[in-house]
Protein backbone atom coordinates (compact mmCIF):
# COMPACT_ATOMS: atom_id res chain seq x y z
CA UNK A 1 0.00 0.00 0.00
CA UNK A 2 1.48 3.33 -1.10
CA UNK A 3 1.59 5.95 1.67
CA UNK A 4 0.90 8.77 -0.77
CA UNK A 5 -2.25 7.02 -1.99
CA UNK A 6 -3.31 6.47 1.60
CA UNK A 7 -2.76 10.16 2.41
CA UNK A 8 -4.80 11.18 -0.64
CA UNK A 9 -7.66 8.88 0.34
CA UNK A 10 -7.74 10.13 3.96
CA UNK A 11 -7.79 13.75 2.82
CA UNK A 12 -10.68 13.18 0.38
CA UNK A 13 -12.63 11.18 2.97
CA UNK A 14 -12.14 13.85 5.65
CA UNK A 15 -12.97 16.77 3.37
CA UNK A 16 -15.81 14.99 1.57
CA UNK A 17 -14.73 16.34 -1.78
CA UNK A 18 -12.13 15.59 -4.46
CA UNK A 19 -12.08 19.26 -5.40
CA UNK A 20 -11.35 20.51 -1.88
CA UNK A 21 -8.81 17.75 -1.29
CA UNK A 22 -6.95 18.53 -4.52
CA UNK A 23 -6.67 22.19 -3.48
CA UNK A 24 -5.55 21.24 0.02
CA UNK A 25 -2.94 18.78 -1.26
CA UNK A 26 -1.92 20.96 -4.25
CA UNK A 27 -2.46 17.99 -6.56
CA UNK A 28 -4.39 18.05 -9.84
CA UNK A 29 -7.80 16.45 -9.42
CA UNK A 30 -7.36 13.87 -12.24
CA UNK A 31 -4.09 12.70 -10.65
CA UNK A 32 -5.77 12.52 -7.25
CA UNK A 33 -8.66 10.45 -8.62
CA UNK A 34 -6.25 8.14 -10.45
CA UNK A 35 -4.19 7.41 -7.32
CA UNK A 36 -7.26 6.63 -5.25
CA UNK A 37 -8.60 4.38 -8.02
CA UNK A 38 -5.28 2.49 -7.99
CA UNK A 39 -5.67 2.04 -4.24
CA UNK A 40 -9.20 0.68 -4.72
CA UNK A 41 -7.94 -1.74 -7.38
CA UNK A 42 -5.16 -2.95 -5.08
CA UNK A 43 -7.55 -3.49 -2.17
CA UNK A 44 -10.34 -4.79 -4.45
CA UNK A 45 -12.81 -2.55 -2.65
CA UNK A 46 -14.77 0.57 -3.50
CA UNK A 47 -13.62 3.08 -0.90
CA UNK A 48 -15.61 6.18 -1.82
CA UNK A 49 -19.11 6.81 -3.12
CA UNK A 50 -19.20 9.77 -5.50
CA UNK A 51 -22.36 11.85 -5.56
CA UNK A 52 -23.46 15.32 -6.58
CA UNK A 53 -22.37 16.80 -3.25
CA UNK A 54 -18.91 15.22 -3.10
CA UNK A 55 -17.58 11.89 -1.90
CA UNK A 56 -18.35 9.81 1.19
CA UNK A 57 -16.56 6.67 2.42
CA UNK A 58 -18.16 3.29 1.90
CA UNK A 59 -18.16 0.81 4.80
CA UNK A 60 -14.78 -0.45 3.59
CA UNK A 61 -13.66 3.16 3.23
CA UNK A 62 -14.65 3.95 6.82
CA UNK A 63 -12.53 1.03 8.02
CA UNK A 64 -9.55 2.16 5.96
CA UNK A 65 -10.02 5.75 7.13
CA UNK A 66 -9.73 4.72 10.78
CA UNK A 67 -6.64 2.59 10.16
CA UNK A 68 -5.19 5.08 7.68
CA UNK A 69 -5.22 7.92 10.18
CA UNK A 70 -3.30 5.74 12.62
CA UNK A 71 -0.76 4.69 9.97
CA UNK A 72 -0.14 8.26 8.82
CA UNK A 73 0.12 9.39 12.45
CA UNK A 74 2.80 6.77 13.11
CA UNK A 75 4.71 7.88 10.02
CA UNK A 76 4.56 11.48 11.24
CA UNK A 77 5.78 10.42 14.69
CA UNK A 78 8.70 8.56 13.15
CA UNK A 79 9.71 11.59 11.12
CA UNK A 80 9.48 13.83 14.18
CA UNK A 81 11.53 11.45 16.33
CA UNK A 82 14.19 11.24 13.64
CA UNK A 83 14.26 15.04 13.51
CA UNK A 84 14.56 15.17 17.29
CA UNK A 85 17.56 12.85 17.07
CA UNK A 86 19.24 15.59 15.04
CA UNK A 87 18.47 18.06 17.83
CA UNK A 88 15.49 19.83 16.21
CA UNK A 89 12.08 19.48 17.82
CA UNK A 90 9.74 19.80 14.85
CA UNK A 91 6.48 18.47 13.48
CA UNK A 92 2.84 19.37 14.04
CA UNK A 93 1.08 19.77 17.37
CA UNK A 94 -2.70 20.14 17.52
CA UNK A 95 -4.22 21.42 20.76
CA UNK A 96 -7.88 21.72 21.74
CA UNK A 97 -9.03 24.54 24.03
CA UNK A 98 -12.38 25.14 25.76
CA UNK A 99 -14.17 28.42 24.93
CA UNK A 100 -13.86 29.62 28.54
CA UNK A 101 -10.05 29.58 28.21
CA UNK A 102 -9.46 30.12 24.51
CA UNK A 103 -9.68 33.93 24.47
CA UNK A 104 -7.60 34.17 27.62
CA UNK A 105 -4.64 32.01 26.61
CA UNK A 106 -4.49 31.87 22.80
CA UNK A 107 -2.06 34.78 22.36
CA UNK A 108 0.31 33.88 25.23
CA UNK A 109 0.21 30.21 24.19
CA UNK A 110 1.19 30.97 20.60
CA UNK A 111 4.03 33.23 21.77
CA UNK A 112 5.33 30.66 24.26
CA UNK A 113 5.04 27.85 21.69
CA UNK A 114 7.02 29.77 19.08
CA UNK A 115 9.72 30.53 21.62
CA UNK A 116 9.98 26.96 22.93
CA UNK A 117 9.39 25.12 19.62
CA UNK A 118 10.40 27.43 16.77
CA UNK A 119 10.58 24.58 14.23
CA UNK A 120 7.19 23.06 15.07
CA UNK A 121 3.78 23.88 13.62
CA UNK A 122 0.90 24.65 15.99
CA UNK A 123 -2.81 24.13 15.33
CA UNK A 124 -5.35 25.41 17.87
CA UNK A 125 -8.98 24.27 17.93
CA UNK A 126 -11.72 25.75 20.13
CA UNK A 127 -14.58 23.48 21.06
CA UNK A 128 -16.67 21.82 23.74
CA UNK A 129 -15.76 18.60 25.52
CA UNK A 130 -17.64 16.25 23.17
CA UNK A 131 -15.78 17.66 20.15
CA UNK A 132 -12.46 17.46 21.97
CA UNK A 133 -13.00 13.81 22.94
CA UNK A 134 -13.85 12.94 19.34
CA UNK A 135 -10.80 14.83 18.06
CA UNK A 136 -8.53 12.92 20.45
CA UNK A 137 -10.11 9.61 19.46
CA UNK A 138 -9.72 10.23 15.74
CA UNK A 139 -6.22 11.63 16.05
CA UNK A 140 -7.18 15.12 14.88
CA UNK A 141 -5.98 16.47 18.24
CA UNK A 142 -2.77 15.57 20.04
CA UNK A 143 -3.95 17.01 23.34
CA UNK A 144 -6.78 19.07 24.80
CA UNK A 145 -7.52 21.15 27.88
CA UNK A 146 -10.78 19.87 29.36
CA UNK A 147 -12.96 20.43 32.40
CA UNK A 148 -13.87 17.34 34.46
CA UNK A 149 -13.20 14.70 31.79
CA UNK A 150 -14.56 11.28 32.70
CA UNK A 151 -12.08 8.50 33.30
CA UNK A 152 -11.35 6.46 30.17
CA UNK A 153 -8.88 3.76 29.21
CA UNK A 154 -8.42 5.65 25.93
CA UNK A 155 -7.13 8.81 27.63
CA UNK A 156 -4.28 9.89 29.82
CA UNK A 157 -4.58 13.09 31.81
CA UNK A 158 -2.77 15.44 34.11
CA UNK A 159 -4.40 17.94 36.49
CA UNK A 160 -3.60 21.55 35.64
CA UNK A 161 -5.70 23.35 38.23
CA UNK A 162 -8.84 23.20 40.34
CA UNK A 163 -11.16 26.15 39.81
CA UNK A 164 -14.08 27.45 41.82
CA UNK A 165 -17.23 28.37 39.92
CA UNK A 166 -18.74 31.74 40.82
CA UNK A 167 -22.01 33.52 40.21
CA UNK A 168 -21.48 36.28 37.63
CA UNK A 169 -24.15 38.98 37.45
CA UNK A 170 -24.78 42.39 35.93
CA UNK A 171 -23.48 45.30 38.01
CA UNK A 172 -25.80 48.24 37.23
CA UNK A 173 -23.59 50.73 39.05
CA UNK A 174 -20.63 50.04 36.78
CA UNK A 175 -18.29 49.13 39.64
CA UNK A 176 -14.59 49.83 39.71
CA UNK A 177 -12.02 48.97 37.14
CA UNK A 178 -10.89 45.38 37.43
CA UNK A 179 -12.02 41.84 36.74
CA UNK A 180 -15.49 42.44 38.12
CA UNK A 181 -16.76 43.84 41.39
CA UNK A 182 -16.70 41.34 44.27
CA UNK A 183 -19.96 40.85 46.16
CA UNK A 184 -20.93 38.89 49.28
CA UNK A 185 -20.90 35.10 48.94
CA UNK A 186 -24.14 33.36 48.04
CA UNK A 187 -25.38 29.86 48.87
CA UNK A 188 -26.03 27.31 46.15
CA UNK A 189 -29.69 27.11 47.24
CA UNK A 190 -29.98 30.84 46.57
CA UNK A 191 -28.33 30.41 43.18
CA UNK A 192 -30.92 27.75 42.31
CA UNK A 193 -33.67 30.36 42.66
CA UNK A 194 -32.08 32.82 40.23
CA UNK A 195 -32.74 32.98 36.46
CA UNK A 196 -29.61 31.44 34.96
CA UNK A 197 -28.09 31.60 31.49
CA UNK A 198 -26.32 28.27 31.04
CA UNK A 199 -24.69 26.32 28.23
CA UNK A 200 -26.64 23.27 27.10
CA UNK A 201 -25.73 19.73 28.11
CA UNK A 202 -23.24 18.04 27.96
CA UNK A 203 -21.22 21.15 28.85
CA UNK A 204 -18.95 20.32 31.81
CA UNK A 205 -19.98 23.36 33.89
CA UNK A 206 -23.69 22.65 33.31
CA UNK A 207 -23.35 19.00 34.36
CA UNK A 208 -21.30 19.91 37.44
CA UNK A 209 -23.76 22.61 38.54
CA UNK A 210 -26.81 20.39 38.07
CA UNK A 211 -25.15 17.54 39.96
CA UNK A 212 -24.38 19.75 42.96
CA UNK A 213 -27.92 21.19 42.97
CA UNK A 214 -29.51 17.75 42.71
CA UNK A 215 -27.60 16.71 45.84
CA UNK A 216 -29.51 19.52 47.60
CA UNK A 217 -32.81 18.49 46.08
CA UNK A 218 -32.85 21.53 43.76
CA UNK A 219 -32.75 22.20 40.03
CA UNK A 220 -31.36 25.27 38.27
CA UNK A 221 -33.84 27.86 37.03
CA UNK A 222 -32.66 27.89 33.41
CA UNK A 223 -33.79 31.07 31.69
CA UNK A 224 -31.74 30.57 28.53
CA UNK A 225 -29.43 27.91 27.10
CA UNK A 226 -26.58 29.52 25.17
CA UNK A 227 -23.55 27.68 23.80
CA UNK A 228 -21.02 30.49 23.63
CA UNK A 229 -19.06 32.17 26.40
CA UNK A 230 -19.11 35.68 24.95
CA UNK A 231 -22.81 35.38 24.16
CA UNK A 232 -23.56 34.31 27.75
CA UNK A 233 -21.56 37.18 29.22
CA UNK A 234 -23.11 39.72 26.85
CA UNK A 235 -26.58 38.62 27.97
CA UNK A 236 -25.54 38.84 31.63
CA UNK A 237 -24.09 42.28 30.94
CA UNK A 238 -27.52 43.38 29.72
CA UNK A 239 -29.07 42.19 33.00
CA UNK A 240 -31.00 39.34 31.38
CA UNK A 241 -29.83 36.66 33.81
CA UNK A 242 -26.90 35.24 35.75
CA UNK A 243 -24.04 32.91 34.78
CA UNK A 244 -22.09 30.33 36.77
CA UNK A 245 -18.50 30.25 35.52
CA UNK A 246 -14.92 30.56 36.75
CA UNK A 247 -14.24 34.20 37.61
CA UNK A 248 -11.21 34.32 35.31
CA UNK A 249 -13.52 34.16 32.29
CA UNK A 250 -13.95 37.91 32.75
CA UNK A 251 -10.22 38.60 32.39
CA UNK A 252 -10.31 39.25 28.65
CA UNK A 253 -13.88 40.52 28.48
CA UNK A 254 -14.48 44.17 27.62
CA UNK A 255 -15.61 46.29 30.56
CA UNK A 256 -15.38 43.60 33.27
CA UNK A 257 -16.31 46.27 35.82
CA UNK A 258 -19.92 45.95 34.62
CA UNK A 259 -20.15 42.55 36.34
CA UNK A 260 -20.29 41.40 39.95
CA UNK A 261 -18.67 38.14 41.02
CA UNK A 262 -19.99 36.20 44.01
CA UNK A 263 -18.39 33.12 45.56
CA UNK A 264 -20.80 30.21 45.95
CA UNK A 265 -20.88 28.29 49.23
CA UNK A 266 -22.75 25.40 50.84
CA UNK A 267 -21.21 23.77 48.91
CA UNK A 268 -18.46 25.38 46.88
CA UNK A 269 -18.47 24.14 43.29
CA UNK A 270 -15.00 22.98 42.32
CA UNK A 271 -14.10 22.13 38.73
CA UNK A 272 -10.96 20.28 37.67
CA UNK A 273 -9.04 21.55 34.67
CA UNK A 274 -7.11 18.74 32.99
CA UNK A 275 -4.63 18.31 30.16
CA UNK A 276 -5.73 15.20 28.24
CA UNK A 277 -4.11 13.13 25.48
CA UNK A 278 -4.63 9.76 23.82
CA UNK A 279 -3.41 6.66 25.65
CA UNK A 280 -3.45 4.68 22.40
CA UNK A 281 -0.83 6.67 20.52
CA UNK A 282 2.75 7.39 21.58
CA UNK A 283 3.71 11.01 22.19
CA UNK A 284 6.70 12.60 20.53
CA UNK A 285 9.34 14.73 22.21
CA UNK A 286 7.76 17.73 20.48
CA UNK A 287 4.35 16.93 21.95
CA UNK A 288 5.80 16.40 25.42
CA UNK A 289 7.51 19.78 25.22
CA UNK A 290 4.22 21.32 24.04
CA UNK A 291 2.47 19.83 27.09
CA UNK A 292 4.93 21.63 29.35
CA UNK A 293 4.26 24.89 27.49
CA UNK A 294 0.47 24.49 27.76
CA UNK A 295 0.65 23.73 31.48
CA UNK A 296 2.78 26.78 32.21
CA UNK A 297 0.71 29.19 30.09
CA UNK A 298 -2.64 28.01 31.49
CA UNK A 299 -1.54 28.37 35.10
CA UNK A 300 -0.01 31.81 34.51
CA UNK A 301 -3.15 33.02 32.73
CA UNK A 302 -5.56 31.77 35.40
CA UNK A 303 -3.61 33.05 38.40
CA UNK A 304 -2.26 36.33 37.08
Amino acid sequence: MDLKQLEYFVRVAEMGSFTRASISLDVAQPALSRQIRLLEVELRQNLLTRNGRGAVPTEAGKLLLEHGRGILHQVQLTREEMGAARGALAGRVSIGLPPSLSKLITVPLVKAFREALPHAHLTLTEGFSVQMHEGLRLGNLDMAVLYNPGQSTDLEMSTLDEDELSLISHNPSGGKKGKGKAAPAISLKEVAALPLILPSRPNAFRILLEGEMMALGRRPEVLLEVDGLNAILNLVKEGMGHAVLPSYTLSNFDNPETFTVQSIHSPRIMSQLMLVWSARRPTTQTQRKAMDVVSKVVLEAIHR
